[in-house]
């Protein structure tokens, strides 16, 4: 079964809809050790909510690990990427303000990791966001 995760990406510098555009993009630029081991920890087929953080603050769709983790082109450090590729926008966005109000997602790691660009997503909570934002995969 795969795993999911939530990454998040201003959306003036990449949007979803971008994503959707461009069919494939390589997650780059994770500077935070535990964020990169999230990234590791990927595999092909795991599941990615897609965050637009700083403007709009909301969950707005569904991508897929098409690419699991190799080495970062853009650093000469340890650090790693992975390869995305969109699955679905959200029928109804899911705010930041929503997630901290619902119960089965208020534990999210969103919430409690909030400076972690890339972060674990249980089943359960997964499943509650195709819910309540009314998406069918």
């Amino acid at each position: 079964m795969p795993a999911h995760w939530l990454a998040k990406s201003e959306p003036a510098k990449y949007a979803f809809s971008q994503l959707v555009k461009d069919k494939k993009t390589t997650w780059d630029g994770v500077r935070n050790f535990e964020a990169r081991n999230n990234l590791r920890a990927m595999k092909k087929g795991d599941l990615v909510l897609f965050y637009h953080s700083t403007e709009g603050k909301e969950i707005v769709g569904v991508a897929k690990v098409v690419k699991e983790a190799y080495p970062d082109p853009t650093s000469d450090e340890d650090w790693s990427v992975v390869d995305l590729a969109p699955v679905k926008a959200l029928e109804a966005p899911i705010t930041l303000d929503a997630i901290r109000a619902h119960p089965v997602l208020s534990e999210m790691q969103i919430l409690k990791r909030n400076r972690l660009s890339v972060t674990a997503v249980s089943p359960k909570e997964f499943q509650e966001v195709l819910k309540v934002s009314k998406t069918k995969l």
